[in-house]
């Protein structure tokens, strides 16, 4: 089955860097389109990037400029590198997968990893 694994969270100062990975296993890769999301407490899961299968990206307003969405067909990993951190910023994110997806809603996607907690310190 389709299995994400993400990693690379962590605890980090504001105006520091951090880089998400996301190890896909199960699917066609190629053929998906893959995507980040991140979801603090009490607030709904927000759209953070994606990338598409000819890594064609888009990216959340709060995200263009810093944060970085980018794709290893061969090795089966989705990235986000994340610059220039803010508080703000602090929540889990969560890597998504779709067959031939660009969306930007949490409800297109059926395949989720389980979250990587990102903490951005004042």
């Amino acid at each position: 089955q389709v299995q994400l694994v993400e990693s690379g969270g962590g605890l980090v100062q504001a105006g520091g860097s951090l880089r998400l990975s996301c190890a896909a296993s199960g699917l066609t890769f190629l053929n998906y389109g893959m995507a980040w999301f991140r979801q603090a407490p009490g607030k709904e899961r927000e759209f953070v990037a994606t990338i598409s299968r000819s890594a064609i990206t888009f990216y959340a307003d709060s995200a263009k400029g810093r944060f970085t969405i980018s794709r290893d067909n061969a090795k089966n990993t989705v990235y986000l590198q994340m610059n220039s951190l803010k508080p703000e910023d602090s929540a889990v994110y969560y890597c998504a997968a779709e067959p031939w997806s660009v969306a930007r809603t949490p409800d297109q996607y059926n395949y989720w990893g389980q979250g990587t907690q990102v903490t951005v310190s004042s």
